[in-house]
């Protein structure tokens, strides 16, 4: 059943799932949280998943041999395994998310992407031209943090 939430949550894009919860919760900020909550979900879980099945078993076996409890085996042999495999992958869906977060006001998701569509609604081109470069300002910061964010944690 989770693997099932998990593909099920990553097969739909975030715009789609966007669309559908401000069908849901009406226009707003809620509902493009909500989408990007729940393909985020999704990759996250995959990725962690599958580095969780790439474990060294032998350091899981020596604490089951020693009559570790399932939470101890956790702790001690499974998390510190993961750990960089978790920050890798939090760091790169935080840069994803940031790039989704800008387009999401497209479709009524809130966020800046609702200033965009206005001012496109408008033809007002030089609100436009400002906007898609801070957006761009905004993606390249984001790059910038993430690339230093992954040099002092991985």
């Amino acid at each position: 059943m989770g693997r099932f939430i998990l593909v099920s949550s990553r097969s739909v894009n975030t715009l789609i799932w966007a669309l559908l919860f401000v069908a849901i919760f009406g226009p707003g900020v809620l509902a493009g949280i909500i989408a990007i909550m729940f393909r985020s979900i999704g990759f996250l879980g995959k990725l962690l998943g599958e580095a969780i099945e790439e474990i060294d078993r032998r350091q899981v076996e020596a604490l089951e041999a020693t009559g570790a409890s399932r939470a101890r085996v956790v702790l001690y042999a499974i998390v510190p395994q993961v750990m960089p495999t978790f920050f890798a992958v939090g760091i790169l869906r935080w840069d994803i998310n940031l790039r989704e977060s800008t387009v999401l006001g497209l479709v009524g998701a809130g966020g800046i992407g609702v200033i965009l569509q206005g001012a496109i609604d408008t033809l007002a081109w030089q609100t436009v031209a400002t906007i898609l470069l801070a957006i761009i300002a905004l993606v390249i910061l984001g790059e910038a943090l993430a690339a230093w964010l992954r040099k002092k944690v991985i």
